[in-house]
C-alpha cells in the first residue's frame, strides 16, 4: 500500500502510519491511497455478521503497509471501542418500510467523531512511541470533532492536542465538552470567527513548513487519511446487515466538510454495493449546488440549528475532485487555489457528470428540520438530533420509496438540547454520562482570527 497527494507533488508514503503522522500533504493536497483494495461477494459474505472489531480490522487491513503492524491495529481497535455503551457498537434501528437509522453517536462525546478519534488517537501514539518522538495535534472544529479529540488524547503523555472553534457558533454542550476536560495537554482555542477561519489557520499552520517541523505537527480533521478509512468500515456493517448483497442500499449522510460522505465512496469503491449516497446540507448548501449543478460559489455562514454543518469550504471535497477530474492533480490544484482567492468552484460537464453518478444532495431549512424530526418522533418514537434531521428529509426527497437507505445518525440529541427543544416541544433525554460536563468548571480561552497570534500561543504552550 503507497499513498500520494491529491494535487501531485508528494508521492510514495509507504503505509498508513506515516499518513497518520503526516496530516496534510506537504504540497497542501490531501492523502489517497494509489490503488483500492475491493472485496468480493464471497468475502463480503464472510463479513456479515461479524463483531464490528472484526469486521474493522478486516476493511482496514489491506491499508496498513508496513505500519501498524496487524498485531498493533487489533490491539487498538479493542482499545477504541471498549468504551462504546451499546453491545453492538454502532446499532442499525429499523425506521418504517427499508429505511433504518444508523447510530453512530454511542462513543465517550456522543457523536460519529468518536468513531475514528477513539482508534487514531491510539494509533499515533503508537507511532510516537516507536519512533521516541513528540507531536502537537491539531484541529479545527464545528463542534463534534473537537470535543471528541479533546477526550481521546487527553492524558497522553507524547501529544499535546490544540482545537480551533468559532466562537459563539457551537452549542453549549459542544462547547462545555472541549472546555471541561481537566488534562494539562489538551487546549480548545475559541476563534473570532467561523468554522472556515478556523479550517484556513489550521491549513496555514501546516503550509508554515518551519513551525510545522518544529511542533511535529499532526492532525485528525478528516483530512486525514486515517479518519476516512476509520468511517468506511460503518458502511460495511451497515450495508451488509442491509441486505446490500441482495440490493444495492443507499446512504444518506448529514454533510458539512464531506469526510463522512466520502467515506461512503471508499467503501463503494471497495466493492459494497451502493446504490446512491445522498449528501444532506442545511442552508449553507455549497455541497448541494456543487453536485446538483456543477458550480458553487461561497456565501457568508449563516448559524442554523445545526452548527457542525455551518460550513462553505469543505476540505475533503479535493479528495473526489481528484477523482472526478481522471486524477489530473494540476486541476485540482487550480481548483483549490481558486476557490480560495476567489471563491468560485466550477467543474465542466464531463466532470459534473461524473460527480452525479457517484453523489446525490438536498438541503433543508430549519423549519423542515424541525417537522422531521417531529414527524420521527411521533411515528417510531426516535428522539433526533438536527443533523441527523437534515438526512431524514433528503432521505424522502431523494430515495424512492421502495428503495432500502440507511439513514446515518450523526450525534446525539442532548448535545442540541435547544434546537431539539424547538422541534419536539421537550428537552431531550441526557445520558448519564453527559452530565457531569453540563456541571464542570470550563477553561475558556478566546484568540483573534490571526495565524500569528495561533502560532504564538502554541509556541508558549502550558495554560492559558
Amino acid at each position: 500500500m503507497e499513498y500520494r497527494s491529491t494535487r501531485g507533488a508528494v508521492e510514495g508514503l509507504p503505509d498508513l502510519e506515516a499518513v497518520l503522522l503526516g496530516g496534510l500533504a506537504r504540497d497542501g493536497g490531501l492523502h489517497l491511497p494509489r490503488s483500492w483494495p475491493r472485496f468480493g461477494p464471497s468475502e463480503l459474505r464472510a463479513m456479515t455478521g461479524l463483531p464490528y472489531e472484526e469486521l474493522a480490522f478486516r476493511v482496514m487491513r489491506p491499508f496498513l503497509g508496513g505500519a501498524p503492524s496487524e498485531d498493533e491495529l487489533a490491539a487498538s481497535l479493542f482499545a477504541a471501542y471498549a468504551a462504546f455503551e451499546h453491545p453492538e457498537r454502532i446499532p442499525l434501528v429499523p425506521m418504517g418500510t427499508r429505511r433504518w437509522l444508523l447510530e453512530l453517536h454511542h462513543g465517550p462525546t456522543l457523536s460519529f467523531k468518536d468513531i475514528a478519534m477513539q482508534l487514531i488517537s491510539r494509533l499515533l501514539e503508537r507511532g510516537l512511541a516507536r519512533r521516541s518522538a513528540r507531536a502537537a495535534m491539531i484541529c479545527a472544529t464545528s463542534g463534534d470533532t473537537g470535543s471528541a479529540a479533546i477526550e481521546a488524547f487527553q492524558g497522553l503523555e507524547n501529544i499535546s492536542a490544540w482545537v480551533l472553534y468559532p466562537e459563539g457558533r457551537v452549542s453549549d454542550v459542544q462547547r462545555r465538552q472541549m472546555t471541561t476536560p481537566p488534562g494539562a495537554n489538551v487546549h480548545a482555542l475559541a476563534i473570532r470567527g467561523d468554522f472556515d477561519d478556523c479550517q484556513s489557520l489550521v491549513k496555514t499552520a501546516f503550509n508554515d513548513h518551519a513551525f510545522r517541523d518544529r511542533q511535529n505537527l499532526v492532525a485528525v480533521n478528516s483530512i486525514n487519511w486515517g479518519r476516512i478509512l476509520a468511517q468506511c468500515v460503518y458502511y460495511f456493517h451497515a450495508g451488509l446487515r442491509a441486505g446490500a448483497l441482495e440490493r444495492p442500499v443507499s446512504f444518506v449522510v448529514p454533510s458539512g466538510n464531506f469526510g463522512n460522505a466520502f467515506s461512503g465512496h471508499v467503501a463503494r469503491r471497495m466493492g459494497l454495493p451502493v446504490d446512491r449516497i445522498v449528501v444532506a446540507a442545511n442552508c449553507n448548501d455549497i455541497l448541494h449546488r456543487i453536485i446538483s449543478t456543477g458550480r458553487g460559489v461561497r456565501e457568508p455562514v449563516v448559524s442554523t440549528d445545526s452548527p457542525s454543518m455551518d460550513i462553505q469550504a469543505a476540505s475533503n471535497f479535493e479528495r473526489i475532485l481528484h477523482e472526478v477530474c481522471g486524477e489530473n492533480s494540476n486541476r485540482v490544484r487550480d481548483w483549490m487555489t481558486g476557490f480560495a482567492r476567489d471563491g468560485v468552484l466550477e467543474l465542466d460537464a464531463v466532470e459534473h457528470e461524473r460527480l452525479r453518478r457517484a453523489f446525490d444532495s438536498d438541503a433543508a431549512t430549519d423549519a423542515e428540520c424541525r417537522a422531521a424530526a417531529r414527524d420521527a418522533f411521533e411515528r417510531h418514537g426516535l428522539e433526533i438530533d438536527p443533523h441527523t434531521a437534515t438526512a431524514i428529509r433528503a432521505a424522502e426527497r431523494r430515495v424512492a420509496p421502495d428503495a432500502p437507505a440507511v439513514i446515518l445518525a450523526t450525534a446525539h440529541p442532548a448535545k442540541f438540547p435547544d434546537a431539539t427543544a424547538r422541534a419536539l416541544g421537550m428537552p431531550p433525554s441526557t445520558p448519564s454520562r453527559l452530565r457531569a460536563v453540563l456541571e464542570a468548571p470550563e477553561r475558556l480561552e478566546v484568540l483573534d482570527n490571526d495565524y500569528a497570534a495561533l502560532r504564538e500561543r502554541m509556541q508558549r504552550g502550558g495554560n492559558a
